[in-house]
């Protein structure tokens, strides 16, 4: 009875162990698409890009200049930034103004 009982906590801990990697196995995959996805930006004209998103910027960086923007198909706007203050960065927003985590 006791190796029984043994035998089944040692199958037990294998197949747990096998439903781990499969969930991390997908974790990488979704992660992977997501990368690519914010890779397949292509360059628009600054004037294409919508009001929502020049007016986001104008509020929350006040004085910043949008230098390039370009945009997926998703209609998602990674946006080329510089600041008064000569710093500059990238932001990706969707068409609406609302930021996108990266």
């Amino acid at each position: 009875m006791k190796k029984l009982f043994i035998t089944s906590v040692f199958a037990l801990g294998s197949l747990t162990a096998f439903a781990q990697e499969e969930q991390a196995a997908e974790a990488v995959e979704i992660a992977a698409t997501e990368a690519v996805a914010q890779e397949e930006f292509s360059e628009v004209a600054l004037e294409e890009v919508p009001e929502a998103v020049t007016a986001m910027v104008e509020t929350n960086y006040p004085g910043a200049t949008i230098n390039k923007a370009h945009k997926n198909e998703a209609n998602q706007y990674k946006l080329e930034v510089s600041l008064e203050n000569g710093t500059s960065g990238a932001l990706i927003v969707d068409e609406e103004g609302n930021a996108i985590e990266q």
